[in-house]
């Protein structure tokens, strides 16, 4: 699974942001301009608040976001795992070849 894109990372960024009430950086006009365009928010109102569409598109992207961190867990936690057990391999130098238990001496 390829990680989200910066676009679309920058995309949920300005919809939370219109969401939430809280005002746009300088370099999200030209965002903020197409989601009006497509859209996903609408201008009658003041502030600026995002259409049905803007809001499943925003749920969607909150969604990837959320899937892709639990899968970079995951991997993370199979690796080490993977680690864990390469390292055990050999075994430890008290350890029976055979299997058996250890026998006290």
């Amino acid at each position: 699974m390829d990680p989200i894109a910066l676009e679309d990372l920058a995309l949920l960024e300005v919809l939370q942001r219109i969401d939430q009430c809280l005002p746009l950086e300088s370099g999200d006009t030209k965002i903020h301009q197409r989601l009006i365009e497509s859209g996903l928010v609408t201008v009658d109102a003041d502030p600026p608040q995002l259409t049905s569409a803007g809001i499943e598109l925003c749920k969607s992207l909150q969604h990837r976001v959320a899937a892709d961190a639990q899968a970079a867990k995951i991997i993370e936690q199979r690796e080490g795992g993977e680690a864990a057990v390469e390292g055990n391999v050999s075994g430890s130098a008290d350890a029976p070849l055979n299997g058996a238990d250890p026998v006290s001496r």
